[in-house]
């Protein structure tokens, strides 16, 4: 004969131990269920941490109905149909608004298989090959079918609400930026500011697989996995604007974190996209916001034309170079202390390597491939041209000052 789906249906039962299958697994349907819920609440968690009633009731439930189905498609020998899966279906779409994982709905379904297979096999003998084969086929058409059903039920539903949260983010985010976040009217759209954030500005060095073919989706890959440690940390998602190059997060916090703490969040974030990341941070209330992020955003630039090494950065790590990156007349005085050198870039380059070797003359000449007497003569030049030697103690720190100055104005 054929089924409602077109296939043909063999009518002989299936038999196991010398009994009908599908009449046995019908009659232990109760019993099962009761077998499937235990093990979901022993070694599933999130099952366990869902409402007492909802697990008795509706999961027991769908448990019970799949148990049935697939009695039913053991009795038919045929493909379980659109409407056999129709409560499947609806329960995968409320777990996903529940926000029960995806992963541990299908363990339970899977439980739930393996126990009613595990029934129907018991006591099977050598003779029974033939139907535990063809009962076997049938178990995985169904189990594929149904894992085919739930997942695209499921993923339905979470599109439409990470669609309508990650709006809902970027608008908190983008409030939080321009300093309007209001807290009732946030709250009204399900969103609720913190009182205080951790601000970091994030700069990301590209990755090595950016340059060769498939460069974008290792871009994506690398903002991903910062973007997972951010979500860590915070134990939920971040409020997080990020592309290749960098961007910012705002992290919700209760009080200001150790700083070690921050810092080794971005060293987890840099290892796990493996790129460098040079970082600035800052801890705000939620109307210094706006004004953290500005503060950050001069802070990296500070490092990054200093030459400082990859990592997080506070203002208090930078104090000299951010105030003498101010404009200013005393900006431009430090920077004229060096103007007798504008037309020697020979002599300013000398200096730059000297400085930051600490007055080494052999290192400094091995960085520039000179000659270390070429050194000491530039040194000398530089003295009777500017007034100032690096080797004396009180013309130091101008000469230190007036090299940041300079490299400050020339990029303002």
């Amino acid at each position: 004969m054929t089924g409602d789906n077109g296939a043909t249906v063999r009518t002989r039962p299936l038999l196991i131990a010398g009994r009908p299958v599908a009449a046995h697994l019908h009659a232990r349907v109760p019993a099962l269920t009761r077998r499937v819920v235990d093990r979901l609440l022993s070694e599933l968690p999130v099952y366990a941490r869902l409402p007492r009633e909802e697990v008795v009731g509706d999961i027991a439930g769908i448990v019970r109905h799949n148990l049935r189905v697939f009695a039913r498609v053991l009795e038919r020998r045929a493909p379980a149909t659109a409407a056999d899966l129709a409560e499947q279906r609806d329960s995968a779409a409320q777990r996903a608004e529940e926000g029960v994982p995806l992963d541990a709905i299908l363990s339970a379904y899977h439980l739930g298989m393996e126990s009613g297979w595990q029934e129907i096999t018991r006591d099977a003998r050598p003779g029974d090959l033939i139907d535990v084969q063809d009962a076997l086929s049938l178990m995985m058409a169904f189990h594929r079918t149904l894992t085919s059903t739930v997942s695209a039920a499921y993923l339905e539903v979470r599109q439409v609400l990470d669609s309508q949260e990650h709006a809902g983010r970027h608008a908190l985010l983008a409030s939080l930026l321009a300093g309007t976040a209001d807290e009732e009217a946030q709250r009204s759209a399900g969103l609720r500011p913190a009182e205080r954030y951790a601000v970091l500005t994030l700069a990301l060095a590209p990755h090595p697989d950016e340059s060769g073919p498939g460069g974008s989706v290792a871009a994506r890959r690398k903002v991903r996995r910062v973007q997972s440690e951010l979500n860590a940390y915070v134990r939920e998602s971040a409020l997080v604007s990020l592309d290749a190059s960098g961007g910012t997060a705002l992290l919700p916090v209760a009080a200001p974190p150790p700083w070690e703490e921050l810092c080794a969040l971005v060293a987890r974030a840099s290892l796990s996209a493996g790129t460098a990341i040079t970082a600035a941070g800052a801890t705000a209330e939620r109307r210094a916001v706006p004004a953290a992020v500005a503060q950050n955003a001069e802070v990296v630039e500070v490092v990054r034309r200093t030459g400082r090494p990859p990592g997080l950065y506070r203002l208090a790590d930078v104090l000299l170079e951010y105030q003498l990156s101010r404009p200013g007349p005393a900006r431009e005085g430090l920077a004229s202390l060096l103007a007798p050198l504008a037309d020697r870039p020979d002599l300013l380059r000398t200096l730059e390597s000297y400085l930051a070797l600490g007055l080494d003359r052999r290192r400094t000449a091995e960085s520039l491939h000179i000659h270390p007497n070429t050194v000491d003569y530039r040194v000398r030049r530089i003295e009777s041209l500017t007034g100032l030697h690096p080797a004396r103690a009180v013309d130091l720190p101008y000469l230190n000052a007036a090299l940041l100055a300079r490299s400050s104005g020339t990029e303002a």
